[in-house]
This record gives structure tokens, C-alpha cells and sequence, in this order.
């Protein structure tokens, strides 16, 4: 059985943390609050379009993260527009960001791409073809 697309990422972090994320990628990325199972524990799902992709949990009691990246995870990637739009907000924020420009070859546009980190400093790429 093969995966066919990915679903959602997760990002747990404690109560004050979460609201911090959950402001910055609706605020940043262009995502949205929706619904979630009443039996998780607290948190919040956020939307891109009608697809859940992003899920703030928050810690369990004594958990502490890794908030240094001792693994291999860079970035999540968000296809997005209104590149100049984006730019000047990232901008009036003072958020540093990379831009980088991805030529057209076989079978793919040309895509400009927005590095940036977020608040807990998770790694997000935004697409613009």
C-alpha cells in the first residue's frame, strides 16, 4: 500500500507557544482555524482551503520538546500567491526571508519559493508558480 498525498504535520508545543503558531500561520502562511475531534486534547487544526495540513497539540504534562533540530525534518512547503503581496508582508513584519527563483525545465514551471522560520523555528517554504 503506497501513501497517495500527505495528510497533515503536527507541531506540539505548550499552551502559550501554541497560540503564538496558531497566529503566525494564519497570519503568515494564510491559513485558517477549523474543526477538530472533540476527544483530542487541547489544541487547534489549521485549514488550507478545506484541508486540514497543520495540527497544534499541545505537551503532555512533564514532556519537554527538542527545540534544536537533532534530526533531518528542513521545511514544510505550502503552495501559495501574491508572491509581492507576501514579500511585503513578511517585510512590514521584519521576518528575515530567503527568495530564490527555481528555472522552468521538463514538465515543471518556474516557481519562486519564500523561505522563512517561524516563532519555534520550524523551517516553511511558500510556492509561487
Amino acid at each position: 500500500m503506497a501513501a497517495i498525498a500527505i495528510d497533515h504535520y503536527n507541531l506540539r508545543a505548550d499552551r502559550e507557544m501554541m497560540a503564538v503558531l496558531r497566529d503566525f500561520y494564519c497570519e503568515f502562511v494564510g491559513l485558517r482555524p477549523g474543526p477538530r475531534a472533540a476527544l483530542q486534547s487541547f489544541g487547534y487544526w489549521l485549514y488550507a482551503g478545506d484541508h486540514a495540513v497543520l495540527h497544534l497539540s499541545e505537551t503532555r504534562s512533564g514532556e519537554i520538546r527538542q527545540t534544536v533540530n537533532t534530526g533531518t525534518f528542513d521545511h514544510v512547503a505550502f503552495q501559495c500567491h501574491d508572491l509581492a503581496g507576501m514579500c511585503a508582508k513578511l517585510d512590514r513584519a521584519d521576518i528575515p526571508y530567503r527568495l530564490s527563483v527555481i528555472p522552468a525545465s521538463s514538465g515543471f514551471a518556474e516557481q519562486r519559493q519564500v523561505f522563512f522560520q517561524d516563532p519555534a523555528g520550524n523551517g516553511i517554504e511558500l510556492n509561487f508558480r
